[in-house]
């Protein structure tokens, strides 16, 4: 199954660091968030990714390029031009990076991938958050209920998309953030069968707003409530806070070894 991560946004909220680099190229401890990302749904054997960019798009593409150069020790024999590679591991992804537009909307950016995913299920994130969700039991819950969209909902004290869900795990309504939200919010580590594309008209639209309010008028929008760590990294502060994390060797996201 594909992981789609969506990274191609302006980042304006981390513009102290997003100026320079998208946002998802961020680095924690030395590599970018969306490495950290992947290297989550690697550890649970997803090895494809359909990367959706746009802003500042060659950093991402550089990084892959160059793989070798930011994740080894490398000796350059500059009088014979060769370069030697040393300690050489290879992640085991297929990576796809896709120009989905600079200021194409995210429904727009997962409908321009669609060629890359083709007609089965596929997981989709945002390349700005971490967590410790199962994705074994995530895939497994979406796979049990028979709906178009599961989504990852956590309960934390921030403005993101808000839902409210009945005591089956059915997604009632799905409206956009405002200043007096504290409830159940969508987290990304979504699950979505090829059924969604149906549901995203062109560049302009938002994929939090008309495609996820029709799924759950149509009760085709499911909870997978995660109790456990979640962090997106919208400000410079969740950053740090990621960076703690990260140097104290408590990274609740870093399960690999």
């Amino acid at each position: 199954m594909k992981v789609v991560i969506l990274a191609g946004g302006f980042g304006t909220r981390i513009s102290e660091e997003s100026h320079l680099k998208p946002k998802p190229m961020i680095e924690i401890g030395g590599y970018p968030i969306l490495w950290h990302i992947m290297k989550y749904y690697s550890e649970f054997g997803f090895h494809e990714f359909v990367i959706c960019l746009g802003y500042k798009q060659y950093v991402v593409k550089e990084f892959f390029a160059d793989y070798f150069l930011h994740t080894s020790d490398v000796t350059f024999d500059l009088a014979n031009n060769r370069m030697e590679v040393h300690n050489n591991y290879t992640e085991p992804w297929k990576v796809t990076l896709v120009d989905t537009g600079l200021n194409t909307m995210t429904g727009g950016r997962v409908k321009r991938i669609q060629p890359f995913v083709g007609d089965e299920p596929f997981m989709l994130t945002y390349g700005d958050g971490v967590c410790d969700v199962d994705l074994h039991a995530l895939l497994a819950f979406h796979q049990s209920h028979g709906r178009i969209a599961t989504i990852t909902t956590v309960n934390i004290a921030q403005m993101k998309g808000v839902l409210d869900i009945d005591e089956d795990n059915r997604v009632r309504s799905f409206r956009e953030k405002n200043t007096e939200d504290a409830t159940l919010v969508n987290g990304g580590f979504m699950v979505m069968n090829p059924e969604i594309f149906g549901y995203l008209e062109d560049d302009t639209t938002v994929f939090e707003q008309g495609p996820m309010q029709r799924l759950a008028a149509e009760g085709q929008l499911m909870s997978y409530h995660h109790t456990g760590f979640w962090q997106c990294m919208d400000t410079q502060r969740e950053m740090k806070k990621l960076e703690t994390l990260w140097d104290s060797g408590r990274a609740p996201w870093k399960i690999w070894k």
